[in-house]
């Protein structure tokens, strides 16, 4: 099925997006038009190097767990470099995304961020836009006393692969919602598609177009606003 197929929602996905109860949305290149951890990678010094390995990741060539680590390791982000990034760099939203949560919010719908990013960064994106940290499904970077480099909590449903799904089950389970959209651009994000996780996934090509994303989605945009146009 070609790509121009998949930019036209079936009556039966158009559904579930407009009564969905819970939207789960992917962060980087998705809910904000940047890739955290390349850019905090740039910031180090190390772009280039970590950039690969987030393409072999969200193509799906390694497992999330294994990207993650090299990358971090690579990385050795510091707490207070931490901190120096997020001043010197606000959340870059996409465009169209702060619009969407406002109209889920004001439907009831819960907007959910599931993420491989990292909470240090993510926490406040989700507070700007009045989404509870109780709905954040991210990593957690981890420091020693001195705040250097310690590595992070693989406990967390997002630091493996097929963790995405994971975390959509706990959702069903701690919040009770059986209807449950995925949106991201990844390979992780489309992980979520399961019987017992998401009942659709929405790819999302506007920061980063990824075919064999499209190819497999219920439906592909690459633009939030068709999402926003399609629950008036």
């Amino acid at each position: 099925m070609t790509v121009a197929a998949k930019l036209t929602p079936s009556p039966e996905v158009l559904d579930l997006w407009r009564n969905a109860q819970a939207v789960c949305f992917d962060v980087d290149s998705t809910f904000c038009s940047d890739e955290s951890i390349d850019e905090i990678a740039a910031y180090l010094g190390v772009g280039d190097q970590v950039a690969a390995l987030t393409a072999k990741a969200m193509g799906g060539a390694v497992k999330f767990q294994d990207a993650l680590a090299e990358r971090l390791n690579l990385m050795n982000c510091s707490r207070q470099q931490l901190d120096s990034f997020l001043k010197a760099h606000p959340p870059q939203y996409s465009p169209g995304i702060p619009e969407l949560v406002a109209k889920l919010q004001q439907e009831g719908k819960a907007v959910f961020l599931v993420s491989g990013g990292f909470r240090q960064v993510i926490h406040p994106i989700a507070e700007a836009l009045g989404i509870p940290l109780s709905h954040v499904y991210a990593n957690q970077l981890l420091f020693k006393e001195d705040g250097s480099y310690a590595g992070f909590d693989a406990e967390e449903f997002t630091s493996r692969s097929g963790g995405k799904a994971e975390a959509v089950r706990d959702i069903k389970v701690k919040f009770g919602y059986q209807r449950i959209v995925a949106v991201g651009d990844g390979a992780t994000d489309m992980e979520a598609r399961q019987p017992d996780a998401a009942n659709i996934f929405i790819g999302y090509g506007g920061v980063v177009e990824r075919l064999n994303i499209a190819a497999q989605a219920d439906w592909y945009v690459y633009d939030i606003h068709v999402l926003l146009e399609a629950l008036q």
